[in-house]
């Protein structure tokens, strides 16, 4: 029986509240950077919340030709974001880009099969976005037209005044998108990608909440490892903001976001003893180029890391708590172990869940106590980007792969009194690692693991 096909990491791309590049997103994170901020007004007026805090995604959007003015409109912002992340994957994978097709604005890959490259996009709301700003335009367009006619009928200075107030306070499009069902549906943005770049092998989207992105880059590796593409683009993205903070205020509602009286730049604490929940992103992307490795080599393409194994589990327990004891959880790092050849104790370094609510980090951290040698490293990258949902376990692929790449990892911030006696990285620092995990668990029960290996180890 022959040896399956080796899946390598060739490119790397990313649109984060650290950088929209991947040099100073790296750079960021091993400065142990972050960005919290307190809510926007309009959030807080409109709902009674416990937390005040969230890390907003910033001035992400920029040119590209892939996109022209009128294509942008009909995207939403998850999708936009995709793009922008496997442009600079791709840049960085060594692949040009070449315009196939001017009247539609679409590209190919120079020196990848069409046919043989497919897209596996993970998200845990998709066009959230497009399907708000929509409801908003429906419920409020009457009202909002009565309340101009009223104050336009009005001599009462006041009741105009008060009118106006209102108005000014209703955030909505004054027309409906024609274009909103096809940026709403969760497969658009994968979609996007397809059609963008000539991709006609699988094009799957994945919505497997904060596990989304890395079911999506597990799902790339098997369908690599099984002959059925030679290339893929992989990762995950998401978009979670609106005027009215629906997204936040339904997370608040479970009471699973960092709150307190901490300052803004110390309530975002996994594993440490003064956690009190995860700090809601407004989201973000992050893609990877995975390639059968012999497809690598012909194109002399440089190699980041390696993929080894993926494991999946579900608890079968509940839509938002876990599964008491965390059973599941071990099994989906057992099984990725040994899909990957890996002994528990050959691993080196763990890019962890590392959410910051108090079950989540309790579980994790007495899994991985159970699991691996007392040596083994372990971070959260959470503790900097906050969570970004669907996403999440992309960008946490990105980190594990820089690790090993650079031989160094980003420290867990505001992590002074641990949890565990795990060894954690709470300053940027020089790892000699070889064999890497990193794990996701969502809501609804979902665990998905993923392990990598330094470029160029055998086995």
């Amino acid at each position: 029986m022959s040896a399956r096909p080796r899946v390598v990491v060739t490119g790397a791309g990313i649109v984060s509240n650290l950088g929209t590049d991947l040099e100073s997103f790296w750079r960021a994170c091993l400065a142990g950077r972050s960005i919290v901020e307190e809510l926007p007004p309009a959030w807080p007026r409109r709902s009674r919340l416990r937390s005040r805090f969230w890390s907003p995604l910033g001035n992400w959007e920029r040119e590209t030709p892939l996109l022209g003015r009128f294509e942008r409109k009909q995207a939403d912002p998850v999708s936009r974001i995709a793009l922008l992340a496997a442009e600079s994957a791709l840049r960085q994978a060594g692949v040009e880009l070449r315009l196939a097709d001017a009247k539609r604005n679409a590209y190919r890959l120079e020196g990848v099969a069409g046919d043989r490259a497919g897209v596996f996009l993970g998200t845990g709301v998709g066009g959230i976005h497009t399907c708000l700003e929509s409801s908003r335009f429906l419920v409020l367009d009457q009202p909002r037209k009565a309340l101009e006619q009223a104050a336009a009928s009005s001599n009462d200075p006041a009741t105009v005044a008060a009118i106006n107030a209102v108005l000014a306070d209703l955030e909505a499009p004054h027309v409906l998108n024609p274009f909103s069902v096809a940026m709403t549906m969760p497969n658009a943005a994968a979609a996007l990608l397809s059609v963008k770049l000539g991709l006609c092998g699988p094009s799957l989207t994945f919505t497997c909440a904060c596990a989304s992105g890395t079911v999506a880059l597990g799902r790339a590796f098997r369908a690599l490892c099984q002959g059925e593409c030679d290339f893929a683009l992989a990762g995950g993205a998401e978009f979670l903001s609106d005027p009215y903070g629906c997204s936040f205020r339904g997370f608040d509602a479970l009471g699973v976001l960092a709150n307190g009286p901490r300052p803004a730049q110390e309530v975002n604490r996994p594993f440490d003893r003064e956690r009190s929940g995860f700090l809601f992103s407004e989201g973000g992307g992050a893609l990877l180029v995975l390639e059968e490795r012999e497809h690598a080599r012909r194109r002399n393409a440089t190699v980041l890391a390696e993929v080894r194994g993926y494991g999946e589990t579900a608890d079968a327990y509940s839509l938002t708590a876990m599964a008491p004891g965390g059973g599941q959880i071990r099994r989906a790092i057992e099984l990725c172990l040994a899909d990957a050849g890996f002994l528990p104790e050959e691993v080196d370094y763990v890019n962890a869940h590392g959410t910051g609510t108090s079950t989540n980090d309790d579980l994790e951290c007495r899994v991985l106590s159970e699991v691996f040698s007392p040596r083994v490293r372990v971070n959260s990258t959470k503790s900097l980007l906050g969570h970004t949902l669907g996403a999440s376990g992309a960008f946490e692929a990105v980190a594990t792969v820089l690790t090993l790449q650079g031989g160094i990892a980003h420290p867990s911030r505001n992590l002074s009194e641990p949890i565990a006696g795990l060894a954690f990285v709470t300053e940027a620092e020089a790892i000699q690692a070889e064999r890497a995990i990193s794990q996701s668990f969502a809501f609804g029960g979902q665990n998905a693991v993923l392990a990598f290996a330094r470029p160029g180890l055998a086995g």
